[in-house]
């Protein structure tokens, strides 16, 4: 039990700063907050992250092209360009090294109004750091696995991050429904995502990108629209991009 509840907490809270901080802050500016909270929510994405963690700024660079380039070969993640998942997977790790490592020229229009704390991501992206958080993770299997198939669920946390985002890019420019007829190939995948906290309304969110809210029918139910709006009723954000 104590193994199913952490796997549950690390799925939930790994999402939400990958959905709230690297997606609709970082990539899109769908709302602003304090340089205080920011730094605050990188320390937060950290902890949440683990292992899989990203660099907030080099994440919203990678979206940023995958919006501009979706589906065409410059294209950091599409199912197009890969004959399997796990081909996708491994070029957008290779796309991530390089745009975090400035292995590649990135144009002026991609880098605008990110946040970045470079020494903080020197740390939270080296090897260290990532062995660090794989050898706590096993060390709280080796305490509280009671089944050894438990331990089937250690490889997802450990790369957790990796694994929401194949489900979206992979799986939502595939399979689901359309709202919206667009030159790519983007798809709603739930009808009611509660899995993937919004992220899964993939054609909604290539139709509005700049949108806080990712549903648009009455049943898109987006959980994380309402957490943005609760803490711009608290003042910690600002939204600025209100939902079309």
């Amino acid at each position: 039990m104590v193994i199913f509840i952490f796997f549950i907490s690390i799925w939930y809270l790994s999402l939400f700063s990958q959905t709230f901080f690297q997606h609709r802050y970082a990539a899109h500016g769908s709302f602003t907050m304090s340089k205080a909270w920011e730094r605050f929510f990188f320390i937060v994405t950290y902890i949440t992250q683990g292992s899989s963690y990203m660099s907030p700024r080099a994440y919203g660079i990678m979206h940023r092209l995958h919006h501009a380039h979706t589906d065409t070969p410059l294209d950091p993640h599409s199912p197009s360009n890969s004959d399997n998942i796990f081909a996708m997977m491994w070029h957008t790790r290779t796309v991530y090294q390089n745009i975090l490592h400035q292995k590649i020229d990135i144009e002026d229009r991609y880098t605008r109004n990110l946040p970045s704390w470079e020494k903080f991501d020197r740390f939270a992206n080296s090897g260290f750091s990532r062995l660090m958080w794989v050898a706590l993770y096993i060390l709280f299997f080796a305490i509280f696995a009671t089944t050894p198939w438990q331990y089937l669920l250690l490889p997802i946390v450990i790369s957790m991050g990796a694994f929401h985002g194949a489900i979206v890019n992979w799986f939502a420019h595939k399979y689901g429904y359309i709202n919206f007829k667009l030159k790519n190939t983007s798809m709603n995948l739930l009808f009611v995502d509660v899995l993937m906290l919004g992220e899964s309304y993939h054609n909604n969110h290539h139709k509005r990108p700049a949108s806080v809210n990712f549903g648009c029918r009455w049943f898109e139910i987006d959980p994380i629209y309402y957490a943005i709006r609760l803490l711009a009723y608290l003042k910690i954000v600002r939204i600025v991009k209100v939902p079309a």
